[in-house]
C-alpha cells in the first residue's frame, strides 16, 4: 500500500485528532474514509452526467404523462 504524506493546517489537525479519538479511529483511517467518500461522490456525479446525455425531454414527458394527477399525501406535501 502506498504511503502518502499530507500537510494539514494546525487547526484542521487539532480538530481531526478530536474526532478520531472520539470514534476510536486513527487519523489514517479517517482520511482514507474521507477520500473514499469523496471519490464515491465524484463517481456518482460522473455517472449521472453521463446518464443524462442519454436522456431526452421527449421520453421524460411521455413517462410523466403516465403519472396520476393526484394531490400528494399529507405527510409528503410542500407547505
Amino acid at each position: 500500500m502506498p504511503i502518502v504524506n499530507v500537510i494539514l493546517p494546525d487547526s484542521v489537525h487539532k480538530v481531526l485528532k478530536v474526532y478520531t479519538k472520539e470514534d476510536d479511529n486513527s487519523i489514517s483511517q479517517f482520511i482514507t474514509s474521507a477520500v473514499i467518500e469523496k471519490l464515491t461522490s465524484l463517481d456518482t456525479v460522473n455517472y449521472l452526467e453521463d446518464r443524462s446525455l442519454r436522456g431526452s425531454e421527449e421520453k421524460y414527458l411521455k413517462v410523466l404523462k403516465k403519472a396520476p394527477h393526484a394531490k400528494p399525501r399529507e405527510d409528503d406535501a410542500i407547505e
